[in-house]
C-alpha cells in the first residue's frame, strides 16, 4: 500500500497529515492526487467517506504553495453552506504550514463579513453558486486568475437546479484552467455536463457506480406511515442509541419528528434550510461533539456533515432520487469504520425502495421491526431492557415493557411487519 510520501506531496502537507492522524492514502487519493498534480482534468467517482476532499484539496494546496496573490487562484464549487464550511476547514487543517488563505462564500450569512475576508486576500474560494455569482456581478470577485476549478458533488448541484449557475461560473474561467469533478454518484445527466465543461478528463472509479460502503449494514423495516414516529422512538430507546442522523423529505417533517422525539424525552433537534445560520452551526457543533443525541435533517442540510464514527443513519422517509440514498448512508461507515443504515419503508414507498435497489444492484428485504431483547445494534454494552420506556400519556398507552417478548405474527402484508406488541395499544395519529 502506498504512503503519502510516495504520492509526491511536499513536506509541509505530509507533516500536517501526520499530525491529523492520516497514515496511508485511500484508493481515490492514491489514484487522483498524482493526476491532479500533473495538471490533468479529472472526474473522480467514489463512495462518500472515502476521502474525496483530501484527494482534491492536497494537490490543490501543493499546486498553489509558495505563491500567493491578490486574486483567487482556485475555486471549489459546492452545493450547500455546510459543505462549504467543512471543505474550508479541511483546507485550513491540511494547509496549516502553508500561507495560503481559503475563504468560504455562501448564502444565509452576512455578505459584508465575507467581503471583508476577501479584501484581506483569498487564494482559494470555497463557494455555493448563488453567493459567488452575486459577488461576481457586483465586481467583488474575479475569476480571471483561476488556475483550478473543482466541482464538488456536482450531481447534487444539478438536483438543486444550479445547472445554469454552474455554466455561468465556468464561462468565467480563463483558458487552460484545470477542472476537476468529484462525486459519490454520477448520473447520465452529469456525463453530458462533463463533456461540456472538462477537457479530455481522466477518470478515477474506485467502486461500482452508486455503490455503498461495504462496512455499512443496510436494514429496511416494513412499517405503516402513521406508525413511523412511534417506531423511531421505540428503536432509539430500545436500542439505546447514543447518536443517530435521521433523514426526512421535507423541512416541516423534520420539525415534526424532532418535536415528537423531544416529547418522548429524547434529546433531538431539526436541521434544515429555514433555520438561521447561527442556529444551524450550533446544532451541528452539538451533534458533532456528541452532546446532541438525534439530529433530524433534510438532504440539503446534511450535505457536508462529516462526523467521525457516526454509528447510525435512519431514512425516516425514503428519498425520491436513488442517488440521494447513497449520500445519506455515506454519513456513516466512513474511512473504513462500521455503521448502520436503517430505512422505515411504508407501503407507498415500495416503488422508491425498488429504485434504490436497482441503483445499488442488490435487494434490501423488508424485515419486521425487532423486539426489545433481540439484537438491536445498541451503542452501549447495556441490555436493551434497561432502556427508558416512553412516558405514559393521556393520548396513548405506554409501549410494552422490555420483559414482554411475544412472537411476531406471520408477515401476510406483503413485507409490512405486524407487531401488535408494539403499537396496537397506542392511539394512532391520523
Amino acid at each position: 500500500m502506498s504512503s503519502f510520501n510516495s504520492l509526491g506531496l511536499i513536506e509541509p502537507l505530509q507533516q500536517a497529515l501526520s499530525e491529523l492522524g492520516y497514515r496511508r492514502p485511500t484508493s481515490v487519493q492514491s489514484e487522483a492526487i498524482p493526476q491532479v498534480l500533473a495538471g490533468q482534468d479529472l472526474v473522480a467517482e467514489a463512495q462518500t467517506g472515502t476521502g474525496k476532499t483530501a484527494a482534491f484539496a492536497l494537490p490543490l494546496l501543493q499546486r498553489l504553495a509558495g505563491d500567493t496573490g491578490a486574486s483567487a487562484r482556485a475555486l471549489i464549487l459546492v452545493p450547500t453552506r455546510e459543505l462549504a464550511q467543512q471543505v474550508c476547514q479541511s483546507l485550513e487543517a491540511y494547509g496549516r504550514y502553508l500561507v495560503l488563505r481559503p475563504v468560504a462564500l455562501f448564502g444565509g450569512s452576512r455578505a459584508d463579513v465575507q467581503i471583508r475576508k476577501l479584501e484581506r486576500g483569498a487564494d482559494i474560494l470555497v463557494a455555493t453558486p448563488g453567493r459567488l455569482l452575486d459577488l461576481i456581478d457586483r465586481d467583488i470577485v474575479s475569476l480571471s486568475q483561476l488556475e483550478l476549478l473543482i466541482l464538488d458533488e456536482a450531481d447534487r448541484m444539478l438536483d438543486l437546479g444550479f445547472i445554469a449557475d454552474m455554466r455561468r461560473i465556468c464561462e468565467q474561467r480563463p483558458a487552460g484552467c484545470q477542472t476537476l469533478l468529484f462525486s459519490a454518484t454520477l448520473s447520465g445527466s452529469i456525463e453530458s455536463l462533463i463533456e461540456e465543461l472538462l477537457h479530455r478528463p481522466r477518470w478515477v472509479r474506485v467502486d461500482r457506480r452508486n455503490s455503498a460502503a461495504k462496512t455499512v449494514q443496510q436494514i429496511a423495516y416494513g412499517v405503516d406511515q402513521r406508525d413511523k414516529a412511534d417506531i423511531l422512538s421505540y428503536l432509539i430507546q430500545g436500542g439505546q442509541w447514543q447518536q443517530a442522523l435521521v433523514f426526512t423529505r421535507t423541512k416541516k417533517r423534520a420539525d415534526q419528528v424532532a418535536a415528537y422525539l423531544q416529547e418522548e424525552g429524547i434529546d433531538a433537534a431539526a436541521l434544515h434550510g429555514d433555520k438561521p445560520q447561527r442556529e444551524r452551526q450550533q446544532v451541528l457543533a452539538a451533534f458533532a461533539r456528541g452532546v446532541l443525541r438525534i439530529l433530524v435533517a433534510t438532504d440539503v442540510a446534511a450535505r457536508g456533515l462529516h462526523i467521525d464514527a457516526l454509528p447510525r443513519v435512519v431514512n425516516y422517509d425514503l428519498p425520491q432520487v436513488p442517488e440521494a440514498y447513497v449520500h445519506r448512508i455515506g454519513r456513516t461507515g466512513r474511512a473504513g469504520g462500521s455503521g448502520q443504515a436503517i430505512s422505515l419503508v411504508a407501503p407507498d414507498e415500495r416503488r422508491l425502495l425498488q429504485a434504490i435497489e436497482a441503483a445499488l444492484g442488490r435487494q434490501l428485504p423488508l424485515k419486521p421491526v425487532p423486539f426489545f431483547g433481540q439484537e438491536m445494534g445498541g451503542d452501549t454494552a447495556e441490555s436493551p431492557k434497561s432502556a427508558r420506556k416512553p412516558r405514559n400519556r393521556a393520548t396513548r398507552t405506554a409501549k410494552p415493557k422490555a420483559a414482554s417478548k411475544p412472537q411476531p405474527q406471520a408477515d401476510d402484508t406483503g413485507g409490512r411487519a405486524v407487531r401488535p406488541s408494539l403499537l396496537s395499544g397506542a392511539k394512532r395519529r391520523r
